[in-house]
């Protein structure tokens, strides 16, 4: 059987508000439990709490997503500016080329 091989490069991963995604889904998450508390003797009756208490978790899930997608994008955003800091240098020709003296395999100065 011969091994498969795609016929297309694979696109670009779309980007788009990550952060207001997941913040817009924390806070959905967190008014559907609170919604739901009021009737927490309802679910209760009809063995149906896991609703409520899924809304809860969603809610708590979103916050360390929040978390994450902050840290990503400010992740994302420092290595964009380092990167045009870096292009900026090699376009100037200051000579600088990016390269600090550290070697890139252990960090150690002046290591080739």
């Amino acid at each position: 059987m011969a091994k498969w091989t795609p016929k297309h490069e694979a696109p670009e991963p779309l980007e788009g508000p990550v952060v207001a995604t997941v913040t817009g889904g924390t806070i959905l998450w967190f008014a559907l439990f609170l919604v739901q508390l009021p009737f927490y003797s309802w679910f209760a009756d009809r063995g149906q709490l896991w609703w409520v208490w899924t809304c809860a978790a969603g809610g708590f899930l979103g916050l360390i997503g929040i978390w994450y997608v902050r840290g990503r994008d400010a992740a994302l955003k420092r290595h964009a500016a380092a990167r045009a800091a870096q292009d900026d240098g090699e376009a100037r020709g200051d000579g600088r080329d990016g390269h600090d003296g550290h070697d890139v395999r252990d960090g150690r100065p002046g290591a080739a």
